[in-house]
């Protein structure tokens, strides 16, 4: 015997009804067949909120009714043709108006007993399994329609009625040996009681009818029809890369149906566990589908098998010096929760014996606080232990599989992730046999862990990075350009698929959750919102998505700002701009503190020579044990520009203003000139060294006259710099008379920095230093009779969009 069920869904439309009917035609057919149906799919609902109206005195539950009573009658109409309606539609007015009558009494009384809600939800199984069984027959099949009420015996406990077993399986079997259909259809989730009463199996107990029929008659197969193929790795709503799951064991199914996974009721199980029959969830829609199929354990490609969750979780934590080595405490603690009927979901104790925690849902903690606060009243008011401690707004996600416990680091792998992405973990919760290790979390980061967690069980081969991108000008667009092109080979090579996510410059930003098109983001920035920094921030923080890097390519101080609170909550930084390293020494500690509390990265290589490896070379070199001695560069490319392009002849106006419309200097070049921006590079790389240095101690000796460096503007600048060509002309003279040649030099020694113009001789490494190239020379105790060089490149877009690109796979790996 087979056995299929359809839920809701599958017979939620006149279209799903004929696609359920022409499943069963085609299907190839091992003797009888029991067919268990739903209710169409939001009926059960309205069927509830009627009984509730009229239980309320509220004479709405009539346009209910009417909105039932249409739904099927014209589902009739569109199922049969019209010649045979009449005595169809006939039956279903014949059903509804006993459901309206029993309204009716419902609202005269003013009460509705959980008997009479039971008795009116049994109205959506019984109207749409007999309209199933009715085209069945139309279609020439040899179907008939039984009541499930006469075959599955129940306790009185409506709403949620406990199976007897021992009648039911009797009442089964004689009924299937007997019946000469072949199509025998039956309606789920009702039952009866001794009394003929009629009693429910819980919401989703159409799965658990099927199921017990099918133990009952040690079916073949139990099919489940509903609208996704199979259980899958985590809820796609939540998680769109996961993926369907094959084969499953029972016990598996089991956990994850247990945690929150809707595809499977989780009593439907442990019927047809105990006869080993296969259960087998397939998609109506998708009827080709694989789906899923559960049975004892077999060859899985992962060790994990799903992860699922519950929300509205709330914690009630017992605790005190009272309770430590006196026993009874967990019992009368659980007693007092049996008594209000509160189920525990959960349960961690400390080893100590100084407190336990237990998990239950959110719409139980008054009353299981009231009552864990009475049963220990004397002991609270003896200040052997604390009021029960309840925490709300949280959410357990669980990682489920059998094959765990053949694999170490498990647990590790699962908080790994979870902390690497600023999620917090409030309790955890693990059996003896490993199939499932839970842990309680707050319910904002739900979708993000779900995420992470899918990621490093599931997606091992690949690593999504979500990136969040202020300042879309040179450097940005360069960035955004050079992210494009190499997106195929990131993904392709690393196993990274970088994603924009938002956009923002000074004027306009835009976000997008699937990530925006690199290809079209001008327009697509065009198209966004005004720009607003607080709001900007606040959607990325509300946003809350795994491998978050935030990068600045701006020289804003407002965006500086925002660091801190994107890396307190574990979104990576990545940054060109050096105002938040270089501003107070406190500061910069604090930025570098919070990364490292909350597992995020802070990374600025770009702060002092764009693309190149200046700092990641002082970093490995400190890291391992060296000290710096002297560190000695020309930190500026559009200065060492400007020098090596002042020769004889040249006038200094013209070069500073050629290296402007380069793009080499700042839009005002006294930035750059004024050797305040290599003042800040110094004292990046000092502190980079451990040196605990301001801004202030950088000495600095400008070349530049205080009428230039003080004027009102910059075409005044220009102005100024003609006035005073001929100082220029003396320090180019001055140098060129002792055969050198003048570079801008910062210099770190002793915990002491300094910046200025210096001429240096031929055999000086900076003598040979060409174009907008930097160089930097590091002595420390390895390089002491040699330093070690970084040299290169140290101004331009390109260069500097290149090193923030290289920063950003750094957060990642």
């Amino acid at each position: 015997m087979q056995v299929l069920k359809f839920g809701g869904t599958s017979v939620g439309s006149t279209a799903a009804i004929e696609q359920v009917c022409s499943i069963v035609a085609q299907y190839k057919r091992k003797g009888n067949m029991a067919i268990v149906v739903s209710a169409m799919s939001g009926i059960t609902d309205k069927l509830i909120q009627c009984g509730q109206l009229a239980g309320q005195c509220q004479e709405q539950y009539k346009s209910v009714l009417q909105e039932i009573e249409l739904k099927h009658l014209d589902t009739i109409r569109a199922l049969f043709p019209i010649t045979v309606q009449s005595s169809l539609l006939s039956e279903v007015k014949k059903q509804l108006n006993q459901l309206e009558a029993l309204c009716d009494g419902i609202f005269q009384v003013g009460e509705l007993s959980k008997r009479c809600q039971d008795k009116i939800m049994s109205f959506g199984e019984l109207l749409s399994s007999w309209m199933v069984a009715e085209k069945l027959k139309h279609m020439g099949l040899n179907a008939a329609w039984k009541d499930s009420r006469d075959l599955i015996f129940t306790d009185a406990q409506h709403g949620h009625a406990l199976v007897d077993f021992d009648v039911t399986d009797h009442q089964v079997t004689a009924f299937f040996q007997h019946q000469s259909a072949n199509y025998i259809v039956l309606p789920g989730f009702i039952a009866s009681n001794a009394d003929k009463d009629t009693t429910t199996l819980g919401r989703g107990g159409s799965d658990y009818t099927a199921a017990i029929i099918a133990a009952a008659m040690d079916a073949s197969v139990l099919e489940i029809w509903t609208d996704v193929s199979g259980m899958m790795t985590a809820d796609p709503r939540l998680v769109p890369q996961a993926i369907a799951i094959p084969r499953i064991s029972y016990e598996e199914a089991m956990e994850l149906s247990h945690f929150g996974a809707k595809v499977i009721y989780p009593p439907t199980i442990q019927p047809v566990m105990n006869r080993r029959i296969p259960i087998w969830i397939k998609n109506t829609f998708a009827p080709d589908d694989y789906g899923t199929l559960i049975q004892d354990n077999g060859e899985k490609p992962f060790p994990v098998t799903g992860i699922s969750g519950i929300q509205k979780i709330a914690l009630l934590t017992l605790e005190g010096s009272g309770m430590v080595g006196i026993p009874g405490f967990s019992k009368r603690l659980f007693d007092a929760l049996l008594r209000e009927k509160v189920n525990v979901i959960l349960i961690t104790q400390s080893s100590s014996e100084h407190s336990i925690t237990v998990g239950i849902l959110e719409n139980d903690m008054l009353s299981a606080k009231a009552a864990v606060d009475s049963e220990f009243v004397q002991e609270i008011h003896d200040k052997r232990i604390e009021p029960l401690i309840v925490e709300k707004d949280l959410c357990i996600v669980a990682v489920v599989g059998d094959n765990m416990k053949n694999h170490h680091g498990m647990s590790g792998k699962l908080f790994g992730a979870l902390g690497r992405n600023a999620i917090n973990v409030r309790a955890i919760a693990q059996g003896s046999t490993e199939k499932n290790i839970s842990a309680v979390i707050n319910k904002a980061d739900v979708k993000k862990a779900l995420n992470v967690i899918h990621e490093a069980f599931f997606e091992s081969e690949t690593k999504q990075v979500n990136v969040f991108v202020a300042g879309t000008g040179n450097v940005g667009g360069k960035l955004l350009e050079q992210l494009q092109l190499q997106q195929e080979y990131l993904l392709r090579e690393l196993g990274l698929q970088v994603r924009i996510i938002a956009l923002g410059n000074s004027r306009k930003m835009r976000f997008s959750e699937s990530g925006l098109s690199l290809g079209k983001w001008k327009d697509e920035l065009e198209a966004g919102h005004e720009m607003d920094q607080e709001l900007f921030a606040k959607h990325i923080l509300d946003m809350n998505l795994r491998n978050s890097v935030f990068v600045d390519n701006t020289a804003s101080d407002a965006v500086a700002g925002m660091y801190s609170n994107f890396l307190r909550n574990g979104i990576s930084v990545v940054t060109c701009n050096k105002i938040a390293c270089s501003s107070a020494h406190a500061e910069y500690k604090k930025l570098k503190d919070l990364a490292r509390k909350f597992n995020a990265s802070f990374l600025f290589e770009t702060n002092v020579g764009a693309g190149l490896p200046v700092i990641n070379t002082l970093n490995d070199m400190v890291r391992s044990g060296d000290k710096v001695q002297t560190i000695e560069a020309v930190l500026s490319g559009s200065l060492n520009f400007i020098f090596n392009n002042f020769v004889n002849g040249a006038n200094f106006r013209q070069v500073v203003k050629a290296a402007q419309d380069e793009g080499y200097t700042e839009p005002d070049p006294r930035i750059d000139l004024s050797g305040k921006d290599v003042m800040r590079k110094i004292l990046i790389l000092a502190r980079e060294s451990g040196a605990v240095l301001e801004m202030e101690d950088i000495e600095n000796h400008s070349f530049l006259p205080a009428e230039c460096l003080h004027a009102k503007d910059v075409p005044a600048f220009y102005e100024q710099l003609d006035v005073h060509a001929a100082h220029f002309q003396q320090l180019l003279r001055s140098a060129a008379d002792k055969g050198e040649r003048l570079k801008f030099v910062a210099r770190y020694h002793n915990g002491k920095a300094s910046v200025g113009l210096q001429s240096v001789s031929p055999q000086h490494p900076f003598y040979q230093l060409e174009g907008k190239d930097n160089i930097v020379l590091f002595t420390t105790s390895r390089y002491s009779a040699q330093p070690l060089i970084v040299k290169g490149a140290g101004a331009g877009a390109d260069v500097t969009a290149s090193g923030i690109f290289a920063d950003i796979i750094r957060t990642v790996r």
